[in-house]
């Protein structure tokens, strides 16, 4: 007997295939469609006004816009869906809109006929449709619309309600570029400047974003002391994206002076416990920006005891270590590999703040493959002393992996650790002989061919562990293939050739197969080694030596190669007595160039590609850095007023982690704009400054949290005041 409720008999819960009775079918919009269907649109749509269910009307255009996302040509259905735009129902309204604005490019005669209906509407009591209309209106992108458009767009930038106004905003950017020469005779330019002080935040920001997009060519929206200490006192009032916009602007001001970049260093610090990933970059792109700049540099002549460049960037990297690596910890897999990059990219900067955190980059095992191979070559870049025992017992665990790249990675990283010589005492020592025994692993021929490698590196840098690595040469020469690995030990042959007593004869060996050598780095590593080993064994080697010439000279497979050969037969011997091999630093290695250019586009694409912007971007499409303002009225060395701080903590409210130090001040205290002596946002003059002195911040109200050490407290006690809040709270 089947259970009222239940499945039906013979189911057994399992719902039948799609298609088969007893299943309801979702209707698909997206269908392939059948001939003459749109002309059975156009007979429901004739029929659009006369329909009382509002869910019909609306699956009538569903089913437009569906055809038209398919690439259908519905443009036959422009008239009936003029008469279906007077509706009350919004999702009718931005349907046909949408409608409107897809056919606008290509039939611009039709455009030009809903033209009077969107002005209309744009005046309709509804700020919903007030702004929809407008932005239909500005996007059907018609040169011949300008006349029509400038009207609407300007009574909206005095809209009583913020969805039009943002969305006239973003209008006149359209308007831009469409005609330049209207909106410059519009003055849109400087209507865009006011509305910096709309007291609603998405405003502001869409205000932010058009000015920059505007003035892209003199490097983005004008900046001074005015509009800069406006916009900080008004952060905590903007969304996430809103907050982006702003510290954007913070990297290209430049501060008064010292006092002035540090009270904005000051005020941007509770952005740093946000779990925006985003937010807390751009403040630490804005940090060491105002680091470079009131820092002090050689040559000023300012006080001795004021902090240096250098100085104040480690301070800010220490600020912001744990911020980051926590964020590196709990993000995505995704948002982690950028982190890290940036994180790299701090090391480099200042090396040793982030030695203490080396466990926070150890490889987990459900790592992505990119993110492992991040983390490996930034354990390197943490070795001291105390941590490189840890970290190389770490490396070595990754060498024998299934993934060859990073077994690579993790023998580079450990050999780096020897090449820099951060290890400390006898780590330079042990990490050869632990590349010595990774010579003999045959079965994982790319540890084998990458520890050769590491090895010459290492014996360039440090030449007086030959004696440690020399013994096991010949031997691996005969079973590593690649050639870098191969060319690598035939260096090594040539270096330690005279602690090696096999030394000529395998490398006579080489020289005899030499037609067999195909890669180019073996033929010239040969060479160098052959010619090494003559001077420090000159009866040995002198013949094959002068084989080897012959042979170099007449290969014509590398100019390099043949160049090197002649330079060798020609020049006399005591030119190559004076060579030495040591070095404290490798020129192949030496990116300090490129690290100071990435350094000034942190929180970019170039971060993450490791290259300038020009290397990936159009030079048309580059976008200019430009730091503003050139003069400042207040003195170098003078005293600035503080930058009125209406409610940090409301700011790290907005993002879930607020501060339970301080209490943040009254509504009216924190919506009120800081106002100056000179705030003119335009410049324009004194019309726009404030008639009293500046407003305090009232100080009265912020209280401090203070704990008790022992505090008791009952059951029954903990209810009454629990019930007590409660009714408070509803109340």
């Amino acid at each position: 007997m089947p259970v009222p409720g239940g499945p039906p008999p013979g189911t057994n819960g399992i719902p039948p295939p799609p298609g088969q009775p007893g299943q309801p079918r979702d209707e698909s919009y997206f269908t392939e469609s059948r001939k003459g269907e749109v002309n059975e649109l156009r007979q429901l749509l004739r029929t659009f006004g006369t329909e009382k269910d509002r869910n019909r009307k609306r699956d009538i255009m569903k089913k437009v816009i569906a055809y038209m996302t398919l690439g259908i040509d519905v443009s036959r259905l422009f008239t009936e869906m003029m008469l279906a735009i007077e509706t009350r129902d919004l999702v009718v309204k931005k349907m046909v809109y949408l409608f409107l604005c897809n056919y606008a490019e290509t039939h611009p005669d039709l455009a030009q006929m809903c033209t009077n209906t969107l002005v209309k509407d744009c005046g309709n009591e509804d700020p919903m449709v007030r702004g929809l209309a407008l932005r239909a209106l500005c996007s059907l992108r018609l040169p011949q619309m300008i006349e029509y458009t400038s009207e609407p767009l300007r009574k909206s930038l005095q809209d009583g309600h913020a969805y039009v106004r943002k969305t006239g905003v973003m209008g006149i950017l359209k308007m831009y570029h469409l005609n330049k020469e209207e909106f410059d005779k519009a003055s849109f330019n400087d209507i865009l400047y006011d509305m910096l002080r709309d007291p609603d935040s998405s405003v502001v920001t869409n205000c932010i974003l058009v000015l920059n997009e505007i003035m892209a060519d003199s490097g983005g929206m004008a900046l001074n002391r005015a509009v800069m200490l406006h916009l900080l006192n008004r952060i905590h009032e903007f969304s996430e994206f809103g907050i982006l916009s702003v510290l954007d602007l913070v990297p290209r001001y430049i501060p008064a002076n010292d006092e002035e970049g540090f009270q904005i260093m000051n005020l941007l610090d509770p952005v740093l416990r946000t779990a925006n990933a985003g937010a807390v970059v751009a403040t630490i792109r804005a940090f060491l920006s105002i680091a470079d700049a009131v820092g002090k540099r050689p040559g000023d002549d300012r006080d001795p005891d004021s902090p240096t460049v250098d100085d104040l960037k480690r301070q800010v990297v220490v600020r912001i270590k744990a911020p980051l690596v926590t964020l590196i910890a709990s993000s995505s897999n995704e948002l982690s590999y950028v982190l890290l990059k940036y994180a790299d990219q701090l090391i480099d900067l200042c090396p040793g703040i982030f030695d203490d955190e080396y466990r926070q980059f150890y490889v987990r095992f459900s790592d992505p493959t990119h993110i492992k191979h991040s983390k490996v070559r930034i354990l390197a870049k943490l070795a001291n002393p105390q941590t490189a025992p840890d970290i190389v017992s770490e490396l070595s665990e990754l060498i024998a992996t299934v993934d060859d790249t990073m077994g690579r990675i993790a023998v580079r990283s450990m050999a780096s650790i020897a090449i820099h010589d951060s290890g400390g005492e006898g780590a330079v020592e042990s990490i050869a002989r632990r590349l010595v025994e990774m010579l003999d692993l045959q079965g994982i021929p790319h540890v084998s061919s990458e520890a050769a490698v590491s090895l010459a590196s290492l014996v360039r840098r440090h030449p007086n562990i030959t004696t440690v690595i020399s013994a096991p040469l010949p031997r691996a020469l005969k079973y590593i293939t690649e050639p870098s690995g191969k060319a690598a030990l035939i260096f090594l042959l040539g270096e330690c050739g005279d602690s090696i007593v096999e030394a000529p004869y395998v490398l006579e060996k080489v020289i005899d197969s030499y037609e067999n050598i195909t890669d180019t780095g073996v033929k010239t590593a040969l060479l160098g080694a052959t010619v090494a080993l003559f001077f420090k064994r000159p009866p040995e080697v002198q013949l094959m030596l002068g084989r080897l010439l012959k042979k170099t000279t007449d290969d014509v497979s590398s100019q390099d190669l043949h160049d090197r050969a002649l330079s060798y037969s020609c020049q006399s011997n005591r030119h190559f007595k004076s060579m030495a091999m040591a070095t404290d630093h490798f020129a192949e290695d030496d990116d300090s160039e490129l690290r100071a250019a990435l350094m000034n586009e942190f929180n970019t694409l170039c971060t993450i590609y490791r290259c300038r912007a020009e290397n990936f971007i159009d030079e048309e499409n580059l976008v200019k850095f430009v730091k503003m303002p050139p003069e400042h009225p207040l003195p170098r060395d003078g005293n600035v007023a503080p930058i009125v701080d209406p409610g940090v903590n409301n700011l790290a409210d907005q993002f879930g982690n607020a501060s339970v130090t301080d209490v943040p001040a009254p509504a009216a205290v924190i919506s009120a704009p800081a106002y100056s002596a000179e705030v003119d946002l335009l410049g324009f003059g004194d019309d726009l400054a404030p008639s009293g002195p500046p407003p305090l911040s009232d100080t009265s109200s912020l209280q401090t949290l203070s704990l008790k050490a022992h505090v008791s407290l009952s059951g029954d006690e903990y209810q009454s005041k629990w019930g007590l809040f409660q009714t408070q709270k509803l109340w």
